[in-house]
């Protein structure tokens, strides 16, 4: 387990990842970083297989549906 202490970022509150955490996550600056509830807490991962999945399907209708969205958005 490691310990993280919250920082002060300008008006926000963030966290600062050891390089020891960074490497396990296989994670270099600018990467994205996912936050989903748990059971017994949060899991921090590099990648969201269900937000993948839902952002695969969202392209899919997007594509088939564009005349319709187009319509929707005026």
């Amino acid at each position: 387990m490691t310990a993280l202490k919250l920082t002060q970022i300008g008006n926000s509150v963030g966290v600062i990842l050891p390089k020891e955490v960074l490497a396990r996550l296989k994670l270099e600056k600018g990467d994205t970083l996912y936050v989903t509830d748990a059971a017994n807490g949060l899991l921090l991962t590099p990648y969201s297989e269900e937000f993948g999945t839902q952002m695969a399907a969202a392209r899919r209708l997007m594509k088939k549906r564009r005349n319709v969205l187009r319509e929707l958005a005026k």
